[in-house]
């Protein structure tokens, strides 16, 4: 009898796969770089290991023997040998975590969490009926939206080789391979990284914005063309054997997944996003959906040559065959065939039509191009008809219904694209606009309530503003173009290319009417009794402050009855984004969270006040200190009611391919969003663990004195701007070419200032992660002092609520992803020894506290305790990324003293890509 997954060894064969992959690339650096530099490696990877795990003083002074004494290009070898590993170390990862969900599939394990199949046996165990679970279904939206920005360190060249390597990997696991078989594969391993090693791993120059496009894009031809048909496909399956219906048991699922972009749409702090950059992702994108649409055509060709003199055809499809191009004699018996030909020519057409773009193949002849998608579905829905009614229901079941979804989802635009401005660039827009107009000489210095009356009175009125006949600030002229493109495109590509338009940094009403103003400048708001608004406007609460009048802000704009006209006009649905990074920023990690929770509580009260559907967009980073963490957890610990079968959230920097590189990690990562938003819509207010009022009010101090202590640190100790810049690589991040955007706002250096993506990348750079903690051990210290008994109320928050024990699991990890010996390394950086030595005693003395306080909460003796696996995986890589932690000090403090050597600035950038490889979530 075979021993279950769980009783098994179950890391053997991940520990084999990173044996095989390390003594590949040792090999490697042999043969490339020579016996003298693989002599080094092995030396510093050794005394590394015994130094991490025996804390042995001979390996640590040895270790710092050899380092001081590499030669330059010796360093460089040492630097690639040690990043490299941390990748390949992912890739073997990310396939084990496939190999363990198939072996437990395999011997019929019951289903985990985060799985569709649980999620449907809950649902039936609580009494959840059919009815209830098709109008949930219905009316969902599961939004995962793709952005881009610095801390997606990765070339496009680079993720090309790993996957080559990913696939031979899983052909090792799947395939029963014979010994030749086995060195050949082996063979092809030592070729892609052979490659690997030879191919540049930063870029030489910054990454423009079009680049950015295709890497995003290549995420849909690696991952989302293939498996989100595929869940739906399994989704479908799952729900008619779970809840068969009484005369007939198939489900068809909406299209409720919805894999979105900000990229080439948001031009917050963007530079470089343009009208004519707009106009391009949207081409280029189409491009992509045509060339999987057509390529599938083409195989679907090769897959149905029915004869009808076999098998009988609906006249539909008849009707279809004889309107195709195609009268190639041998193929008049084949029906399928010919109708797929004429699909194919049609869907070329439209490929031409609308972007310019030739086929892969050459259609037959010419046809006419599709209007819609829902033509081209109307064409291929015969094809099923026709084979469901003649015993082809095998046939259809395969190639043919994933394609059907495919279009569906992804139309012929791929993937909405938000549109996203500060509010401060609309208001100087519409200032213009109104000063050259003559309606108004002084917008910025009005009131806000003087500015809702005029912008008010503005979009009820079809008067346009602006006139072409009138030169305008080139800022204006900028915006008007995004709009004015914003239509064309919706008008070509179809209403769902750009559903959004995002207003970062909205704090008053006035920032959505500008919005709806100059919507209506570019036709894409109609006024009238019963106006039209094509896209949706979505204010972007961000800040502490902000998000304490979000719901306030919502009341009153919802109050006017020219704007909630446009509401109505958008099927009473409204979506607000919540930003979780720069709300961390402003107010620590405890805060942010508890801060964010109750904006939630209070914008469900406002919307159901207003008889108006609330949608949450979560603006969450990679990183615990932007919001990050497990997204099944996160889901079910938002509040009652903050859900409702409803949920966008942001996926950023190296965590889109962590997630979403590996097909099939990626479609377990679809699933768990799809199985968290029905548990917590269907099942949250049943769920245990509603907070008490208790609860909240301990969170309220908490997050008080939390709040305090961090504001005390970052913005109220002189000299804390240097420390931070003198002792992370912040100013060398801002230099790597990985990033179309820069990284601050502004060119001041103010904290308030720097984009929060590059705050949080620095600080898990040099490994103290502070957005991800600070402030909770004081915190916690001075509340048990006011509250003697207050640990048992702790920790029955800690058991019983959610988002309180989410919170502090999150905070965990990346306590166990700090290090103060290498931090402290990092703080020598700082000139000013006095500022060294108060600033980094008090982080320090913070992260013991909350250390502390974390393991006095959970029960738990050590950091991770109740993660095995990732804290296995974390002790297995913490010696690959201490050592790269080292080299980077070492090469910051040669470059700052002035030296300019170009190794050493190419092996600094290499030792960020490294460490965040080797995190993982760390931006």
């Amino acid at each position: 009898m075979s021993a279950s997954p769980d009783q098994a060894d179950k890391d053997l064969p991940l520990r084999e796969d990173i044996r095989l992959l390390g003594r590949i690339l040792g090999d490697t650096v042999q043969q490339q770089e020579g016996s003298a530099v693989f002599d080094v490696v092995e030396r510093i990877r050794r005394n590394s290991v015994r130094f991490d795990r025996e804390l042995d003083e001979g390996a640590r002074a040895e270790l710092e023997a050899i380092l001081t004494e590499l030669p330059r290009d010796t360093m460089l070898a040492v630097i690639r040998s040690f990043t490299y590993f941390l990748h390949l170390a992912n890739i073997a990862e990310d396939e084990h975590h496939v190999r363990r969900r198939r072996a437990h599939e395999m011997i019929g394990s019951p289903p985990r969490d985060g799985s569709l199949a649980l999620t449907l046996s809950r649902l039936q165990a609580a009494g959840i009926g059919r009815e209830a679970l098709r109008d949930c279904l219905e009316q969902a939206l599961i939004s995962p939206v793709l952005t881009a920005h610095p801390t997606e360190v990765s070339r496009k060249s680079i993720l090309y080789c790993q996957h080559e390597i990913r696939g031979l990997l899983d052909d090792r696991d799947r395939l029963r391979l014979t010994p030749v078989e086995l060195a050949e594969n082996e063979t092809a391993l030592r070729r892609a990284v052979l490659t690997l090693w030879r191919t540049r791993m930063v870029r030489s120059t910054r990454l423009a914005v079009i680049d950015e496009v295709k890497n995003g894009i290549s995420y849909f031809d690696e991952t989302f063309f293939v498996e989100l048909p595929r869940l739906y496909c399994q989704f479908e399956d799952q729900l008619a054997e779970a809840f068969p219906a009484a005369q007939d048991g198939n489900w068809s699922l909406p299209n409720f997944y919805r894999v979105g972009s900000w990229i080439g749409g948001d031009r917050d702090g963007n530079p470089f996003v343009t009208a004519g950059i707009l106009r391009e992702t949207v081409r280029r994108q189409s491009i992509a959906a045509f060339d999987f649409y057509l390529g599938e055509i083409h195989a679907l060709g090769r897959e149905l040559p029915l004869s009808h003199t076999l098998v009988a055809v609906s006249e539909a499809l008849e009707a279809l065959a004889e309107a195709s191009p195609d009268t190639a004699p041998q193929r008049l018996d084949e029906p399928y065939r010919r109708a797929l030909t004429g699909i194919y020519a049609r869907l070329a057409a439209t490929a031409s039509k609308l972007d310019q773009h030739e086929s892969p193949e050459h259609a037959v002849g010419l046809a006419e191009a599709y209007g819609t998608p829902d033509e081209i579905v109307a064409d291929l829905q015969v094809l099923v008809t026709s084979l469901t009614a003649n015993g082809g229901e095998l046939v259809a079941g395969g190639r043919l219904r994933r394609l059907l979804r495919a279009i569906g989802v992804f139309g012929f635009h791929l993937a909405p694209i938000d549109l996203r401005q500060n509010s401060e660039v609309h208001a100087r827009t519409v200032g213009e606009l109104l000063a050259r107009a003559e309606r108004c000489a002084d917008y910025a210095g009005l009131d806000e309530v003087a500015r809702i009356a005029l912008l008010t009175d503005e979009i009820r009125t079809t008067r346009p503003l602006y006139s072409p006949h009138i030169d305008y600030a080139a800022e204006t002229v900028g915006e008007l173009a995004i709009f004015f493109a914003a239509r064309e495109l919706c008008e070509r590509y179809g209403a769902a290319a750009l559903p959004n338009c995002i207003i970062s940094k909205t704090d008053g009403v006035s920032d959505l009417l500008e919005v709806a103003l100059l919507l209506k400048e570019a036709g894409l708001l109609s006024p009238g009794a019963e106006p039209r608004l094509a896209l949706n406007i979505v204010p972007l609460f961000e800040t502490i402050d902000d998000l304490q009048r979000a719901p306030t802000v919502m009341h009153r704009l919802f109050s006017l009855p020219a704007y909630r006209a446009l509401v109505a006009a958008r099927d009473d649905q409204h979506e607000v984004m919540l930003g979780y990074s720069d709300s961390n920023k402003d107010g620590g990690f405890l805060t942010s969270g508890w801060e964010l929770y109750k904006a939630e509580i209070g914008l469900t009260r406002v919307f159901a006040e207003h008889g108006i559907r609330l949608r949450l967009f979560h603006g969450r980073g990679g990183s615990v200190g932007r919001g990050g963490g497990p997204s099944y957890d996160a889901i079910l610990a938002q509040p009652a009611g903050a859900v409702s079968g409803q949920i966008r959230i942001t996926e950023q920097g190296e965590v889109i391919a962590s997630k979403y590189a590996n097909p099939e990690v990626g479609r377990r990562n679809l699933e768990i969003l799809a199985a968290a938003t029905l548990e917590e819509t269907l099942l949250g207010n049943d769920r245990d663990g509603a907070p008490t009022d208790d609860f909240h009010q301990a969170m309220e101090a908490l997050s008080t004195l939390a709040y305090g202590a961090y504001r005390q640190l970052v913005y109220e100790t002189p000299g804390f701007t240097r420390y931070f810049r003198e002792s992370t690589p912040i100013l060398e991040i801002a230099a790597l070419n990985i990033g179309s955007r820069p990284a601050s706002r502004t060119a001041s250096e103010r904290i308030e200032d720097l984009r929060a993506i590059p705050w949080v990348f620095s600080w898990a750079q040099c490994r103290l992660m502070l957005p991800g903690w600070y402030g909770f051990g004081s915190a916690v210290e001075r509340w048990r002092e006011a509250n003697p008994a207050g640990l048992a109320l702790l920790q029955e928050m800690f058991r019983r609520w959610p988002f309180f024990r989410t919170l502090l699991s999150n905070m965990d990890m990346v306590l166990a992803k700090s290090d103060l010996a290498i931090a402290s390394r990092y703080a020598e950086l700082v000139s000013d020894g006095e500022l060294r030595n108060t600033v980094f005693t008090r982080i320090r003395d913070e992260w013991q506290r909350t250390r502390a306080a974390l393991l006095a909460i959970n029960g738990q003796c050590e950091l991770l305790a109740d993660n095995p696996l990732l804290q296995r995986s974390m002790r297995n890589r913490f010696p690959y990324i201490d050592l790269l932690n080292h080299l980077q000090v070492e090469l910051l403090h040669r470059l700052r003293a002035g030296d300019d050597d170009v190794r050493l600035q190419r092996g600094s950038l290499i030792t960020i890509n490294g460490i965040a490889a080797g995190l993982r979530n760390s931006g």
